[in-house]
């Protein structure tokens, strides 16, 4: 048996881990890459004889949550494991909606990665045990779920404060930004508290984070 694979993702260094993590198996082989969820789109028009698809979530012009649901739409019948760095409940659960197969975080090691492979062909589905805790939790508790989407609706940020998170992503300093924005840094300092409170996170970080997960820059 011959396993058909190809791999989504945007970032070289871990298209390049994951391929050499699978070289150790003679029955997998890699057919293609594409670095964003439109470009998979377009390469299994060409080619769908595929087993499984390696899925990143973030990733530029076309998330893997949106091509999952594209794919599992067109091709129901190929596998799909979501490979990524993020474990957020709101993530995991949109990707096992949107019809993901099994959810790995991309720490893991070859061994395992092979394993899993084996285990979506054969109608299972895989899980690193910290996204099945998770998933677990989510089913017990359905009330997390509707917290959750009730809270995305809840967030509205000003068109300042958009201007602000979108500067704040590009890793600009309160300066800089209130030369950009033409505010003085006090100004500015007062709109990203107001962005924390409304964001409920204590850091750039986790602000410019949970903007782009929202969709809100």
């Amino acid at each position: 048996m011959n396993l058909k694979i190809c791999i989504a993702e945007d970032n070289y260094f871990l298209v390049k881990a994951i391929k050499e993590k699978l070289s150790f198996f003679d029955d997998v082989s890699i057919k293609f890459h594409a670095n964003n969820g439109a470009e998979l789109i377009g390469k299994l028009e060409d080619n769908h004889n595929i087993d499984v698809i390696l899925m990143d979530i973030q990733m530029p012009e076309m998330d893997g949550i949106k091509a999952t649901e594209l794919v599992k739409n067109k091709y129901p019948q190929i596998k799909i494991i979501m490979l990524t760095v993020v474990d957020d409940d709101d993530y995991v659960f949109k990707a096992i909606k949107a019809g993901a197969n099994g959810y790995l975080l991309k720490e893991i090691d070859a061994e395992n990665l092979y394993k899993s492979i084996l285990e979506v062909t054969k109608g299972g589905a895989p899980m690193t045990p910290s996204i099945a805790l998770k998933t677990l939790n989510l089913l017990r508790n359905p009330n997390l779920l509707d917290i959750k989407l009730n809270e995305q609706e809840e967030i509205k940020l000003s068109k300042r404060e958009t201007e602000i998170l979108i500067q704040l992503s590009k890793g600009l300093n309160y300066n800089d930004i209130s030369d950009n924005l033409i505010i003085s840094p006090s100004t500015v300092r007062k709109h990203i508290e107001n962005i924390y409170k409304k964001l409920q996170v204590h850091s750039k970080m986790e602000a410019v984070m949970k903007a782009q997960r929202r969709n809100l820059i």
